[in-house]
């Protein structure tokens, strides 16, 4: 039995030193180098960029009142639909006290004043009827009462306006009203029912009632590297895919390209801007992220390899051609003018035909398999 075990051990023992050995003898066998190999073709070409910006309209305009007061009524809401003059939002007006101690002067002073031309005028009409005064100098008395009815008119429209902020004469131009400056959609209302307001005058912006666009003129603003801005033009056909709108892409065209560059993570990008064809009313709204692929040159029909099948050497170019000699493959180094690269293919301008064969990257193969 102990005999039996002993060789069953040396067996093993075998075994596994004879499986090492092949192991290892196969491990030490050279392996033979494949290449993958080409065969020009005629393709169409094009190099294109990628640009990140954004969607915004053309004409975004912040609607400001023209007098300060507390807001009292809002009848529009973001989204909304406006037309150039429809009223947004109504201001109910705190008239500063020290314009309207002079408004109500204004008019005490101009009632006085209206008094003493009335009794004037009285006395010239009376003497006119009985021909004591000439028909000029009763005249000259008429014309001095119209000035000072008009003059107490205008102290009461005044009146009115600091107190009110609307006179009769001016109702259907009141200044309370806070109308829409153009047609479009309101984007925002960052104003609420009591908030306090206050005009644009030298000294501030004034508070924006509402943000109003026109949704359907909107343009793609971006940024692009300076080295591919020299190869645009104002005119070039762009692509535009906004990020929440993945099934949906829109024309553009290149219409300003900044002049001047501005610094970004240590590069240069200049600013371009784009008219958006809109053709899905509605859907595209201010601010969506997205991007413009632009095509910077393109190629039709021409001789294409694949790029690695490409050998850079300084400023030229090599390809390796394959050839058949004694039943042996052969590479020979031949020199050739590139063209244009879409980043896998490359136009081939000189030095290779298309029924030649090129050599690519090589595949290692284990000559054991």
């Amino acid at each position: 039995m102990k005999k039996y075990i002993k060789l069953v051990i040396a067996a093993v023992i075998a075994l596994i030193f004879i499986g090492t050995f092949v192991f290892l003898w196969q491990k030490s066998q050279p392996k033979e180098i494949v290449y993958s190999e080409f065969t020009p073709e005629m393709k169409d070409l094009q190099k294109t960029t990628i640009i990140t910006g954004k969607i915004e309209p053309r004409n975004e305009v912040n609607v400001k009142p023209q007098i300060s007061g507390i807001i009292a009524e809002l009848m529009k809401e973001p989204g909304d639909r406006v037309q150039q003059g429809e009223v947004i939002a109504r201001v109910k007006v705190i008239p500063d006290m020290g314009q309207l101690s002079s408004a109500e002067s204004r008019v005490r002073l101009a009632d006085i004043n209206l008094r003493q031309v009335e009794k004037d005028y009285a006395r010239v009409q009376n003497l006119h009827d009985q021909q004591l005064v000439s028909d000029e100098e009763f005249e000259k008395s008429r014309q001095q009462l119209r000035q000072a009815q008009e003059e107490k008119a205008a102290a009461v429209d005044a009146l009115q306006v600091v107190r009110d902020g609307v006179s009769k004469s001016n109702a259907s131009a009141s200044s309370t009203l806070i109308r829409s400056t153009i047609s479009g959609i309101i984007l925002d209302i960052p104003v609420k029912v009591g908030n306090s307001v206050i005009n644009s005058n030298t000294f501030n912006d004034g508070t924006t009632i509402a943000t109003v666009a026109n949704m359907q003129d909107l343009i793609f603003r971006g940024n692009i590297d300076e080295t591919e801005v020299g190869q645009l033009s104002i005119g070039t056909p762009m692509t535009i895919t906004i990020g929440a709108l993945q099934d949906l892409t829109f024309d553009a065209t290149l219409e300003y390209i900044s002049p001047k560059a501005t610094e970004s993570n240590g590069a240069n990008q200049f600013e371009i801007k784009a008219a958006v064809a809109v053709t899905a009313e509605g859907k595209i709204r201010s601010g969506y992220s997205a991007n413009a692929e632009i095509v910077l040159a393109k190629a039709e029909q021409v001789l294409c390899v694949p790029e690695s099948a490409i050998e850079f050497s300084g400023d030229s170019t090599f390809v390796y051609v394959v050839k058949e000699q004694g039943g042996q493959k052969q590479y020979d180094r031949q020199p050739v003018v590139t063209g244009l690269s879409d980043g896998v293919n490359i136009e081939i301008k000189q030095g290779l035909t298309a029924d030649q064969k090129v050599r690519g990257p090589q595949i290692i193969s284990d000559t054991n398999d």
